[in-house]
């Protein structure tokens, strides 16, 4: 892991791009606008052009100096910086979701590396270090994956952990994924897959069963894991026994339409387009949530910020797993249900998406059994965290019957 000095500087090297690239915008506007009128040929552009060139070059130059200054006095206070808290580990992991795929791109110490953890603390997938972490190792393991711009440690919600609870209720051995949420859904997907293939190569005694809980984008990250691990033969697939996927947005989220929204119509006006770039900032894992992409060709050769519709093809849920899709909604209980289909979302993902169900394209359609949709009533996207009636609804698909 990064030490708080190298993120630290990664930061002030983020926050030097960032002011450089908001000069660039701004200049852009500039000339936009003391070009004149385009139905006159835009007559003052290339003075405009003379005359606001040497003011940016200077911002740009003076951004590009502080930014240095910066980087030389934290190396200096390196000694004296503390271990990392929880509070920044949430700022970081909500960088991540919001940029991560350009700090990693860029080799930025504030990228976040895909590991497992078990309370808090990275795990090395080794045979040894495994051993000596768990010397009472069980043979029933839970891997939990996090949602977008959130770490392993967010799993703690109003004094309750699914996974700390499962561990105390039914003996599993619970294990956190932490991962750059910025990365496409797939690259994700792909890496999961791998380092679930070293864990089972690794834990001692062998692992008898693997069940994935994933809340909102992780259920994402781990169907994409299953296509993976299909591709590759990895020896984890066939001891997956279960996938529980709590607000997961099988189907998108409204809330990246409306950013793709901005993407469309700022272009429009020769004055708004500068602007558009602000909107090219989001990462590549948000503008995946449009749809649910959950494979490479959902997103490869494609301008993820272009207008179009829904181009995805069908990823069935894997083969020979069972999989429950929990969903949440806002509505009061108190009140009398409405049908399933006029149910408000749990603030970010609609019941439909959530529960893998597409009105419009029956191919995208998920077809879980209705006895593998359940809905949690007067439930936001994160108390899905913490409800108690969503962890016994766990509980029920996890313990073996007899």
């Amino acid at each position: 892991m990064a030490t708080l000095i190298n993120q630290l500087r990664s930061a002030t090297r983020l926050a030097v791009t960032a002011t450089q690239r908001v000069t660039d915008i701004v200049e852009a506007m500039h000339r936009t606008i003391a070009a004149g009128p385009a139905v006159l040929g835009r007559p003052l552009e290339r003075v405009s052009t003379v005359l606001v060139a040497p003011t940016y070059r200077a911002i740009r130059g003076v951004t590009g100096v502080v930014g240095s200054a910066l980087d030389m006095a934290l190396r200096a206070l390196d000694p004296y910086l503390s271990q990392p808290g929880l509070e920044r580990n949430a700022v970081l992991s909500a960088l991540n979701g919001v940029m991560g795929d350009t700090l990693a791109a860029t080799d930025n110490a504030l990228a976040i590396q895909m590991c497992l953890c078990a309370e808090g603390v990275p795990l090395e997938l080794t045979a040894e270090s495994l051993a000596a972490r768990f010397p009472s190792a069980q043979g029933r393991l839970v891997v939990l994956v996090h949602g977008s711009s959130m770490n392993d440690e967010q799993w703690l919600r109003k004094g309750h952990n699914h996974g700390v609870a499962l561990a105390a209720d039914l003996g599993l051995t619970p294990l956190f994924l932490r991962y750059n949420s910025g990365l496409h859904i797939s690259q994700n997907g792909r890496l999961l897959a791998e380092t679930l293939e070293r864990l089972v190569g690794a834990w001692p005694g062998g692992v008898n069963e693997l069940i994935l809980l994933g809340h909102s984008m992780g259920g994402l990250v781990a169907r994409s894991a299953f296509v993976h691990a299909e591709h590759a033969g990895h020896q984890w697939r066939p001891r997956a026994s279960t996938l529980v996927m709590l607000g997961s947005p099988h189907h998108g989220s409204p809330v990246e339409r409306v950013g793709h929204w901005a993407d469309v119509l700022l272009p429009i006006s020769r004055y708004s387009a500068p602007l558009a770039a602000l909107g090219h900032l989001r990462s590549a894992g948000v503008t995946d949530l449009r749809y649910g992409n959950v494979i490479d060709s959902h997103w490869a050769s494609r301008d993820r910020f272009a207008r179009g519709g829904d181009q995805r093809t069908p990823v069935p849920l894997p083969r020979n797993v069972r999989c429950l899709a929990i969903a949440g909604t806002r509505f009061d209980p108190a009140k009398s249900k409405p049908p399933l289909d006029q149910l408000p979302g749990d603030g970010l993902v609609p019941v439909d998406s959530a529960l893998g169900r597409h009105r419009a394209r029956a191919d995208l359609d998920l077809n879980l059994a209705e006895a593998n949709q359940w809905v949690a009533y007067g439930t936001t996207h994160l108390d899905l965290l913490s409800s108690q009636p969503v962890y016994r609804r766990i509980v029920e698909a996890l313990t073996p019957t007899p």
